[in-house]
């Protein structure tokens, strides 16, 4: 089976303002060429509509977080809907920041998901395991029972991220081959839930990832791409990336 398309998936978290992010567009499309990877920008939802309307072609983007209810009476939350109807295509789900600061649970991700998918968006669901239990050894297990848990009653319309906690905005990067020892892992738990169609769905890394690693990282078998924080707010890391994976 064919090798899914690298998929970089820019996580702004909660930065920029709807002026700065499209001025970020703007830049982007100044320089960019598409090349191996796709790109997608997983931006605040108040930036999406103008970001969609800057963006280059073929750069898509994603909420950074959905609800797991159609509608009504939940004040603050946006719902799969509203993401589809500004042309979002995919949405994170699960996002370590989540589950520490809000108590998000794999029952609660895996309803968000479904959610998502009901909507023909593409959720991206993280996993991943703190310094502590890496330290234990125990960060396959660990990661592998998040994953079943957060993909229950999921659909094979799916990306997986995989982010160790301890490598996420602390300038720790996991080794290509710490990335790929979970990617490997995570792919044969795919198979299990899926099957052959595991092969074609996309599991990335996120933690520090940068132009000057990513290359390194995606290169390995069973990593299809990054969730990108930090480097994903710099055009010209942006361009550095997308550059180093042609």
């Amino acid at each position: 089976m064919t090798r899914p398309r690298t998929l970089l998936a820019l996580n702004w978290k909660m930065n920029k303002t709807p002026t700065e992010a499209k001025a970020w567009a703007r830049d982007l499309a100044g320089e960019f060429t598409r090349g191996a990877a796709e790109l997608a920008v997983m931006a605040p939802a108040i930036s999406l509509p103008g970001l969609k309307e800057t963006l280059p072609g073929g750069v898509d983007v994603g909420g950074q977080d959905v609800s797991p209810h159609e509608s009504g009476a939940y004040t603050g939350e946006i719902s799969a809907g509203m993401l589809r109807d500004v042309n979002a295509t995919y949405v994170v789900v699960g996002h370590s920041e989540r589950r520490e600061y809000h108590g998000e649970t794999d029952v609660l991700v895996a309803a968000k998901a479904r959610q998502a998918q009901a909507h023909n968006l593409t959720p991206i669901v993280c996993v991943g395991e703190g310094l502590d239990v890496r330290e234990r050894g125990e960060h396959v297990t660990h990661t592998l029972a998040q994953l079943r848990g957060s993909l229950e009653g999921v659909g094979e319309n799916v990306v997986v991220a995989y982010e160790p906690v301890w490598a996420i905005g602390t300038g720790k990067t996991a080794t290509a081959e710490d990335a790929e020892e979970l990617a490997a892992a995570i792919r044969e738990a795919l198979r299990e839930l899926y099957g052959e169609v595991a092969e074609s769905l996309r599991v990335l890394y996120g933690g520090s990832v940068k132009p000057d690693n990513i290359a390194s990282i995606c290169a390995q078998p069973n990593v299809n791409g990054a969730l990108v924080g930090g480097a994903s707010l710099k055009v010209a890391d942006v361009i550095g990336m997308n550059d180093a994976l042609r």
